[in-house]
C-alpha cells in the first residue's frame, strides 16, 4: 500500500531515501489541518441549517481532498486508517457517555441490551442472506457485509437525537444500543476476517459473552473509582479536571482491550458513571469532551473520505442500494420486533426505534478490518458499505424528525436544568457551587429563602448584569443570574439535588414531587395512581 504517487528523490536509478521531517514540512501540514478544521466547522453550520447530516459534509470534504477531487492526495491505507478509526471511536464513546444522564438511560437498558444482542444476530442474518442470495456474494464475504452494517454508529445517533424532543425511554434505547451494539459487531467482524474457516456458531456466541462481561467489569470498576478519585481530590487547576475525566476514560478502554475484553463496551460505561457522579467543574469537562469528540468525527470521517476511491465505485452502487433497502426496511425493523417482544413496547416507538437505527462512521471503520486481513473482495465490501452508509443517512437523517411528528411521539420541552458547575474547598471541607439559571428554568421568580437550602449550604452572591451583590432572603431570582452558593461537604449533594428540583419545578418543588429528578418522578406516581 502506497500513500502519495510523489516521485522518490534523487530521481530513478538510485535507492530511494526518505526525506526528513522539517519545520517546513511541520508548518504545512499545521496549515492543512488547521484549513480543514475551519471548513469542518463552518459546514457545521450548513449542515445544520440544510438538515444534512454532518457526517456526510465531513466524508464529502475528504473525497474532495482525495484522488479522484481537487486536493489529488492519494492514500489507501487501511490499516491507519483503521487504527485512527478506533482512537476516534474511543473519544466519541466517552464525550457519549459523559452526556447520557442515568436516570433517562435506565430504564432503558433490557431493552438497549436486547437490541444490542439480539438484535444485531437478526440483522447480520437478515441482511448476509440478502446479499448472498440477490448479489451473489459469497457466505464470508456476505456474513461481514452483515456485520458491519448492523451496528449503529454513535456520533450518529447521540449528535441527531439531541436535536429531537424524544420521549425519554426511545432516546435512551437507542443512546444505549449505539453504546453497546459496537462490542458484538466488531467480535464478528473479525471472526468472519480470519482466515480459515469460520467458528462455530455457539463458540462465536461464548466468546461475545465473556468478552461484554470482561469490558463491563472493567468499566463500572474504572469510572466508579475515577469518579471516587476526583470527587475527594483537589486538584490545583479547574482544566485539569477535563483531563483527568477523559484520561480515565481512555484508561477503561486499554485496560478492557488489553484484558481481552470489550474496550468500546468499557470506555462508555466509565464515561457513563463519570458523567453521572457530579464531578468538580463539570460544565467545563462536559465542553472540553464535545470539543474532543468533534474533533474526533471531524479527523475520522475525512480520513475515511479520503481513503475512498470514487472511481472504483460505479459497480458497487446497485449492490450497496438492494442490501441497504434490505437492512431499512426488513433487518432493521425485524431485528426490533424480535429483540423487544418481551418489553411491550408500543407499535409507533417501534417503528421509530426502526427507521433510527443510524449508520455512520463506525461501518466505514468495521469494513477495513477484512481490508487489513486480507480478505478476498474486501475492496467491494468497503465501497459497498461506503455507498450504503451515504445514501442511507441521507435519507433517515432528515426524515426522523419528521416520521416523530407523524408517529406523535415528538416531546414539548420541559423546564430547562441548571448548569451547576462544583469547586471543591480542600481546606475549608467545602464546596463552592456555580449555579447559572438559564431560560426555561422556573426558579425564576424565586425569593433566595425560599430555595430552602439545607444547614449548611447559603447563597453568598448573586452576580446579574455584571454586576454582584450579597442577596437577602427575599431577594428574588431571575432568568441569567450566577449563584455562588456554599455548601459543606455532609451537605453538598442535597443542596444541589435541592437546586435542581427548584429550578425544574418552582418553589414549590418538594410538594409537587420534583425532589430528585422531579417532573418525571411526579408523572410517574400520577400515572401509577400512587
Amino acid at each position: 500500500m502506497h500513500q502519495s504517487r510523489l516521485p522518490p528523490p534523487g530521481g530513478t536509478g538510485s535507492a530511494r531515501k526518505e526525506q526528513p521531517l522539517t519545520v517546513h514540512h511541520l508548518n504545512q501540514l499545521l496549515l492543512v489541518c488547521s484549513l480543514v478544521l475551519l471548513i469542518a466547522v463552518a459546514a457545521v453550520r450548513i449542515s445544520s441549517r440544510s438538515g444534512l447530516p454532518t457526517l456526510l459534509v465531513y466524508l464529502g470534504i475528504g473525497v474532495a481532498m482525495g484522488q479522484d477531487g481537487v486536493g489529488d492526495v492519494h492514500f489507501n491505507n487501511a490499516e491507519l486508517t483503521q487504527v485512527i478509526g478506533y482512537a476516534a471511536l474511543v473519544v466519541i464513546l466517552a464525550e457519549g457517555g459523559l452526556g447520557t444522564k442515568w436516570k433517562e438511560i435506565r430504564p432503558a437498558l433490557p431493552a438497549a441490551s436486547s437490541l444490542a444482542l439480539v438484535g444485531v444476530a437478526v440483522s447480520v442474518g437478515v441482511t448476509a442472506s440478502a446479499a448472498h442470495y440477490l448479489i451473489g456474494l459469497e457466505w464470508r464475504q456476505a456474513l461481514i457485509i452483515g456485520a458491519v452494517v448492523s451496528s449503529t454508529d454513535a456520533a450518529a445517533v447521540f449528535s441527531v437525537l439531541r436535536k429531537i424532543p424524544l420521549p425519554s425511554r426511545v432516546t435512551g434505547i437507542l443512546e444505549a444500543e449505539s453504546g453497546f451494539n459496537d462490542a458484538p459487531v466488531v467480535i464478528l467482524v473479525v471472526a468472519f476476517s480470519t482466515a480459515g474457516p469460520v467458528e462455530h456458531w455457539y463458540a462465536l456466541l461464548g466468546e461475545i459473552a465473556l468478552e461484554l462481561a470482561i469490558g463491563a467489569a472493567i468499566g463500572i470498576a474504572v469510572g466508579w473509582l475515577g469518579a471516587y478519585g476526583l470527587r475527594h481530590v483537589a486538584l490545583p487547576a479547574s482544566g485539569l479536571y477535563p483531563i483527568a475525566v477523559m484520561a480515565i476514560a481512555v484508561v477503561a478502554y486499554a485496560a478492557g482491550a488489553l484484558a481481552h475484553g470489550s474496550g468500546f463496551l468499557a470506555v462508555y460505561l466509565a464515561s457513563m458513571l463519570l458523567g453521572n457522579a457530579k464531578l468538580p467543574h463539570w460544565p467545563a469537562t462536559r465542553g472540553f469532551a464535545e470539543g474532543l469528540g468533534w474533533i474526533a468525527q471531524i479527523g475520522m470521517f475525512v480520513l475515511l473520505g479520503l481513503l475512498v476511491t470514487p472511481h472504483e465505485m460505479a459497480d458497487d452502487i446497485w449492490p450497496a442500494l438492494v442490501i441497504g433497502l434490505v437492512l431499512t426496511m426488513m433487518a432493521r425493523p425485524l431485528s426490533v420486533v424480535v429483540s423487544l417482544l418481551p418489553f411491550r413496547i408500543p407499535w409507533q416507538e417501534q417503528a421509530l426505534l426502526s427507521w433510527a437505527g443510524l449508520r455512520g462512521a463506525v461501518p466505514i471503520i468495521l469494513a477495513t478490518i477484512p481490508m487489513v486481513s486480507g480478505i478476498a473482495e474486501s475492496r467491494r465490501i468497503f465501497n459497498i458499505v461506503f455507498v450504503l452508509v451515504v445514501v442511507y443517512t441521507l435519507i433517515q437523517g432528515p426524515t426522523l424528525p419528521w416520521l416523530a411528528r407523524k408517529l406523535r411521539l415528538g416531546e414539548s420541552p420541559g423546564a430547562a436544568d441548571l448548569g451547576i458547575e462544583s469547586a471543591p474547598l480542600e481546606r475549608l471541607r467545602g464546596h463552592l457551587l456555580s449555579v447559572a439559571i438559564p431560560k426555561g428554568s422556573r426558579m425564576h421568580g424565586v425569593e433566595v429563602g425560599e430555595l430552602r437550602l439545607p444547614p449548611g449550604a447559603a447563597v453568598t452572591l448573586v452576580v446579574r448584569d455584571a454586576e454582584s451583590f450579597v442577596p437577602a432572603p427575599t431577594t428574588v431570582l431571575r432568568l441569567g443570574d450566577e449563584l455562588l452558593v456554599v455548601a459543606t461537604d455532609p451537605v453538598r449533594d442535597a443542596a444541589e439535588k435541592r437546586l435542581r428540583a427548584v429550578g425544574q419545578g418552582g418553589k414549590l418543588a418538594g410538594w409537587l414531587g420534583t425532589e430528585d429528578g422531579g417532573t418525571e418522578h411526579h408523572r410517574t406516581r400520577h400515572q401509577t395512581g400512587h
